[in-house]
């Protein structure tokens, strides 16, 4: 696909450095507080979903670095990944309709765990350098809708006032990203940047001209003109 995404990338980092910026300062001066250390995984059961450009990002990066068999065995996990997501958010969706309140459902998901399809067998991330930002802001404190959370394993103790990671934010931030990039290559699907995937599902995903949208007319065509005019 000829879409240059540097530009949107450069924004995403961005927004990545900013994070790892804010974990590294409340480590500093919480340091009793932010328990993580090499081959802790609990944040590598956690669901939660990607931004469009995030998804995109770590798709590229993914493709450029597996190939052949790793990657095959990889696919197979993603899959595995994805079809357990899909169950899980099928069921919130009949919980849903069946009247349950929003706040319990999204407290059920987010005690849910599956295992990233890209933590391998020593425990360690297979692509840590371009990990979601998700998973590099967990272990400090974070909010959402004006819900506190932090990791189980941390030692931040419930009810002091920390510095807390405001995801509303930072989510907004990727959401612009996202909506510039659907513009800038004038994506049929206006809505696109709307779109929230799982990691298995933004690996899986071929991000290609079909998946934007996006058509080709021959210029010596007047008939394929004509056709998309009409479309």
């Amino acid at each position: 696909m000829d879409i240059d995404f540097s530009p949107f990338f450069r924004k995403y980092e961005e927004i990545v450095a900013m994070a790892d910026t804010v974990f590294e300062r409340v480590k500093k001066e919480h340091t009793e507080c932010v328990t993580c250390k090499k081959e802790c995984c609990d944040c590598c059961y956690a669901l939660f979903d990607l931004s469009l450009i995030e998804g995109l990002y770590i798709n590229y990066h993914f493709n450029k670095k597996f190939k052949g068999k790793e990657r095959n065995g990889l696919i197979d996990k993603l899959n595995r990944a994805d079809r357990e997501a899909h169950r899980i958010k099928k069921k919130a969706h009949k919980n849903l309709e069946a009247g349950k309140k929003e706040d319990d459902i999204l407290m059920d998901i987010a005690e849910k765990r599956i295992r990233c399809p890209l933590l391998n067998e020593q425990n360690l991330c297979d692509m840590y350098e371009y990990r979601p930002i998700t998973c590099r802001l967990y272990g400090i404190p974070t909010s959402i809708g004006g819900s506190a959370h932090t990791c189980g394993k941390s030692g931040f103790v419930e009810g002091k006032q920390y510095p807390t990671v405001k995801l509303d934010i930072l989510q907004n931030n990727l959401y612009k990203i996202s909506a510039e990039l659907v513009k800038e290559i004038k994506s049929s699907y206006v809505k696109m940047a709307d779109m929230l995937v799982p990691l298995s599902m933004a690996l899986l995903t071929s991000y290609d001209e079909e998946f934007f949208g996006l058509k080709t007319i021959k210029k010596d065509s007047p008939k394929e003109k004509q056709k998309a005019q009409k479309e």
